[in-house]
């Protein structure tokens, strides 16, 4: 977490994040942007306040073609609203 507060995190240091976990899982399997957050600030009250930075960052990779948004498990275009529970998952090369 950034020494300062959850708030002081910026788009590529959650940007970076996202890529770095959903690299780790492969392309098999997905993670919750909650994941990201609580990787970048492990308190509650912290992460939380996060998760709509995280869903901005996952929706402009996913529009650079880097990573996929899911929802019930099947990618959604990025340039449309996306609303619910959503999943991440690095693209297949």
């Amino acid at each position: 977490m950034s020494p300062t507060g959850p708030s002081t995190i910026g788009q590529d240091e959650i940007a970076a994040e996202i890529l770095r976990l959903t690299e780790q899982r492969g392309p098999a399997k997905s993670i919750c942007p909650s994941d990201v957050a609580r990787s970048l600030a492990p308190e509650e009250s912290a992460w939380r306040p996060l998760l709509g930075k995280v869903r901005l960052a996952a929706v402009e990779l996913a529009r650079q073609g880097r990573i996929e948004v899911l929802r019930k498990g099947k990618p959604v275009d990025p340039g449309e609203e996306i609303r619910g529970v959503i999943r991440l998952r690095i693209r297949s090369r």
